[in-house]
């Protein structure tokens, strides 16, 4: 029985979002390496989306466009360097001026202080920075606070638990923010010996030799091979390994922990499922699960994000709403992590505000792809070389078959082109930018990455006129 007493039947909306887990670590998107039933029964009985991208894969970025609408260029967050200016218009503050009771609970990372600290939400808790996974501080209201435990459960605790408290007579808006699996994967006690006994698989690029592609694949430090750290794999490697033997040893260290992790996010999302279940909210109530990006796990040979490439750039998105979604859908539209907002106002009976760049996507989610529906996108990554992973700073244009790359910057250089097509080379291994065959795609795909620049308002550092 429904605990909404009242007459607002507006939907609630809880929004569930990990950090870094790729679609491809989930089994309701064919995951090879693990099972993950709770976030799969949301995709059982709703919607899954199977072409969800973000504009640019890293996580205060994404953060920022799903609160703001906006691409980074007009938010103001375009790397990990910046922080939120939080007097912007956002989908909480909308929701919470038209009544919705709000929260959010866990990873914020996107400052901290003054015009930086959550706003639109009646409660808050939220983690520092990244934060830890064990017995994490937190910023509860803005009063730094120790809790006991591990991050993934102590988020899905003050979720519940505010959700026990709120107003039953109206619809509540809570964003639930897991940390994990974000580097550098510490389990937890439930879920250390898990996989202990078997090897995961292998994926099929583990080995890329980065030929046929621009230099900077070849100059990303983010390989399996070389570039973790010991906090990142716990221990010593065994003494007297091979480069091949090493590098099989550390994605074993490596894919066992982030599943570990992945493993204690689904079991709370049950938590939460069955909380509805008990509340009579189910029918009431849309529940989404995403993260903030995707993640490579070990494709192309690499840990991390930040590139266009499809691993990264995916977003993994199930949701339900018995009320309009149909049980077991899937759905190939282009949405992006700038609808998101939009999305949550229109459930809300509110208009997307003109500053808002995204669109909602609430007639895909129910089955009917709206007309004139987009059929490429804007993509772009600013973080150059950044200390750590060494990137460089790319944008590019994806289409249904297509997907076009410009590494822009001239140091250390060269500025380079690549063209993947996804039909007969999905795995991105061979860039034919080069090839005769395709100059007839390569201008008509420059044209249309122009037409998006323009779009987005984005005109910073355009490619050379004889590029």
């Amino acid at each position: 029985m429904s605990t909404r007493c009242g007459g607002d039947r507006r939907p609630n909306i809880l929004f569930i979002m990990s950090d870094d887990h790729a679609a491809h670590a989930m089994s309701c998107y064919g995951s090879v390496i693990n099972r993950t039933p709770h976030m799969d029964r949301i995709a059982d009985e709703g919607v899954r989306l199977d072409n969800c991208f973000c504009t640019n894969s890293i996580c205060t970025p994404s953060r920022a466009s799903i609160l703001t609408g906006k691409y980074s260029h007009l938010n103001g967050v375009p790397t990990l360097r910046e922080t939120m200016d939080q007097r912007q218009m956002t989908a909480p503050k909308l929701l919470q001026a038209a009544g919705y009771q709000t929260a959010t609970f866990g990873k914020w990372h996107l400052g901290h202080g003054g015009i930086h600290d959550p706003r639109g939400f009646d409660r808050w808790c939220v983690l520092p920075g990244q934060g830890l996974y064990h017995a994490p501080e937190m910023f509860d209201q803005g009063e730094r606070k120790v809790f006991e435990g591990y991050a993934t459960d102590i988020i899905a605790d003050m979720s519940l638990e505010w959700l026990d408290g709120r107003d039953p007579d109206r619809p509540f808006f809570l964003m639930t923010h897991h940390k994990a699996p974000h580097r550098p994967w510490d389990t937890d006690d439930k879920h250390a010996d898990m996989y202990e006994d078997i090897d995961i698989p292998e994926p099929p690029t583990l080995w890329d030799d980065y030929a046929n592609r621009a230099t900077a694949a070849r100059e990303a430090r983010m390989r399996i091979s070389r570039d973790f750290k010991e906090s990142d794999l716990k221990v010593a490697p065994p003494e007297g390994l091979s480069h091949e033997e090493y590098t099989r040893w550390a994605y074993q260290r490596y894919i066992k922990d982030y599943l570990r992790c992945v493993a204690s996010v689904d079991d709370n999302v049950g938590r939460m499922l069955d909380w509805l279940d008990d509340a009579g909210l189910v029918e009431d109530t849309i529940v989404i699960y995403t993260s903030d990006q995707g993640f490579f796990l070990g494709d192309h040979g690499w840990y991390d994000k930040r590139f266009m490439y499809e691993e990264s750039l995916r977003m993994p998105f199930v949701a339900r709403y018995p009320r309009e979604i149909e049980p077991g859908s899937v759905n190939d539209d282009i949405i992006l992590n700038v609808d998101f907002a939009p999305l949550f106002l229109d459930y809300a009976g509110l208009a997307t505000p003109r500053q808002m760049q995204g669109v909602t996507f609430r007639d895909s989610l129910a089955g009917a792809t709206p007309a004139e529906w987009r059929d490429s996108f804007y993509y772009r990554y600013y973080m150059h070389i950044d200390g750590g992973h060494s990137v460089w700073a790319h944008y590019g244009v994806r289409t249904e078959r297509h997907k076009l790359i410009f590494y822009y910057e001239e140091e250390p250089g060269p500025q380079e082109w690549e063209l993947f097509d996804l039909e007969r080379d999905p795995m991105e291994m061979h860039s034919v930018y080069d090839d005769p065959a395709y100059a007839g795609v390569v201008a008509e795909l420059k044209e249309e990455l122009a037409r998006l620049r323009s779009e987005v308002g984005d005109q910073e550092n355009p490619w050379p006129e004889d590029s």
